[in-house]
């Protein structure tokens, strides 16, 4: 008679979070205010509010967009206010920041509603490889969400896990 294989790891009960499935499809666009500068410090009124109106803003049409000015330069906040008031109503969303925290707003509201209460007291692995950018801020989140409800959260695949957490034993 010959050994049987056994697949522990089906047998492990782990449940498998995959944020690939959570991933916000769109483009990802930067609008750094420091191209508008004089002299790469200064704000004109008369000019920035020229490349305003002589922009093609529907080329944001859709897109994820962080407005932010990478160089240490006075911007007032009028003309962040002006920028985004060009992409309301053509651009999925607005953030002022890099695209770091573009990211992260992104991956804060796609992760809001999901209902963890479903793995309550469950041994969980968040997914560690994926086709696609998935952010580290969507691992930091799902980790805050599921810790308070599931028995243990692991990171990598079902067969090579690195341990998170693991709750604490009920006194019985």
């Amino acid at each position: 008679m010959q050994d049987q294989i056994i697949n522990k790891v089906a047998q492990s009960g782990l449940i498998t979070f995959n944020l690939e499935n959570y991933y916000p499809q769109g483009e990802r666009v930067l609008i750094d205010i420091k191209d508008v500068l004089f002299m790469g410090m200064i704000l004109k009124e008369k000019d920035f509010r020229q490349w305003i109106k002589d922009q093609d803003w529907t080329q944001y049409q859709d897109a994820y967009v962080a407005v932010h000015c990478s160089v240490d330069a006075i911007i007032p906040t009028w003309a962040y206010m002006l920028v985004a008031s060009k992409l309301a109503g053509i651009a999925k969303k607005i953030v002022f920041g890099d695209l770091k925290s573009l990211e992260t707003s992104i991956w804060e509201e796609a992760l809001v509603n999901i209902d963890v209460n479903q793995y309550k007291d469950q041994k969980m692995v968040v997914k560690g490889c994926s086709n696609l950018p998935v952010s580290e801020a969507a691992y930091l989140i799902i980790t805050a969400k599921l810790t308070p409800v599931v028995s243990s959260l692991m990171f990598g695949e079902p067969c090579s896990t690195v341990p998170v957490y693991k709750a604490p034993k009920k006194a019985e």
